[in-house]
């Protein structure tokens, strides 16, 4: 549990906010999120990751951070992608509870307490819903529709808002779920694999005002093609060879018919043979099988050093110029 009457003495909260050239916003969200949480009575930090922004937003998080003593600023060495500045953040987020929010300040954090009360519950994620968003219908609200739809239904995960960026995760959940590419939209599903209580709960949405928005319909490519991972990984989890025995069964019968075809030709006296289509698609046969098998290898001993290569893989992303948080890169 994580009432906001205890744990006066440790860390609590760790919130996660990526930046990517959003000058206009950062003073105003973190003056916002520090007012949130001191509300709540308990030790804090913000943690601003500057997603290799082209503008002054690092150099308006650096002036910040010299006037917050809660705020830490890493700057990634280039523009990665929203998925890999948050992992950069949670990596090094010390709070038991770990906040993630957009840095557009549509997402408002006055809803943060609600989202905390909810997670008291028994709750090991607390997902934001914007029910009424303040986005263009065309290119935001209606993709954003079927994708929820076709997550929650390929999943089995019924989150009525994906996308949304605002949710609290206890740390020992958000930091052993593996993200990648655009994956920030699928931690509920990935979460759930391993037994995560999951509930969602209504938040504000509010118009950009400074800026411009980072999305645009090619992402949907992006979101289908992890959504096929993600279905991949909730149906074979733990059994990989089974999957890769699936695909390799058709290639074996439609190589065992063609050899049988072929040898019957060539028996038959037609010099015409189609012995060595038949050799190879049992070849492929054979080697989706081998590579099954190196998959289960992989699955059942590879994972023992999984935290310290995800450290070193997130480190590497890190500027030099990161602030406050340098020592813990040593």
């Amino acid at each position: 549990m994580f009432s906001t009457t205890k744990m006066n003495k440790e860390l609590c909260f760790s919130i996660v906010v990526p930046f990517f050239n959003e000058e206009g916003n950062v003073a105003i969200l973190v003056e916002r999120i520090d007012r949130e949480l001191a509300a709540l009575n308990q030790e804090f930090e913000i943690i601003c990751v500057d997603d290799g922004s082209s503008d002054s937003t690092f150099n308006v998080l650096r002036e910040i951070a010299e006037v917050y003593q809660s705020v830490k600023v890493i700057k990634l060495r280039r523009n990665f992608g929203q998925t890999p500045a948050m992992v950069a953040g949670i990596e090094f987020a010390s709070g038991k509870v770990v906040i993630t929010m957009d840095g557009d300040l549509q997402n408002d954090p006055a809803d943060i307490p609600r989202l905390l009360s909810k997670l008291d519950e028994g709750y090991d994620i607390v997902v934001g819903w914007r029910r009424n968003r303040k986005d263009k219908l065309i290119s935001r609200k209606i993709p954003s529709m079927i994708a929820n739809r076709l997550i929650g239904k390929v999943t089995g995960v019924p989150i009525k808002d994906n996308g949304c960026s605002l949710k609290v995760y206890k740390a020992e959940v958000i930091k052993n779920v593996p993200l990648y590419s655009e994956m920030h939209r699928f931690i509920p599903a990935m979460a759930q694999l391993v037994g995560s209580r999951i509930a969602e709960v209504d938040v504000r949405h509010h118009p950009r005002i400074h800026g411009v928005s980072k999305y645009s319909l090619s992402r949907i490519y992006k979101v289908l093609l992890d959504l096929i991972t993600i279905k991949m990984i909730a149906s074979f989890k733990g059994r990989p060879f089974v999957w890769f025995a699936y695909i390799s069964a058709p290639f074996l019968v439609l190589g065992v018919v063609i050899l049988a075809v072929g040898i019957f030709i060539i028996h038959d006296g037609n010099p015409i043979s189609i012995v060595g289509t038949g050799l190879l698609s049992l070849a492929l046969s054979g080697f989706l099988l081998l590579s099954g098998a190196l998959a289960e290898l992989i699955y059942r001993a590879g994972d023992q050093d999984v935290k310290r290569l995800s450290f070193t893989t997130v480190s590497k992303l890190i500027s030099e110029n990161s602030y406050k948080i340098k020592n813990e890169l040593l």
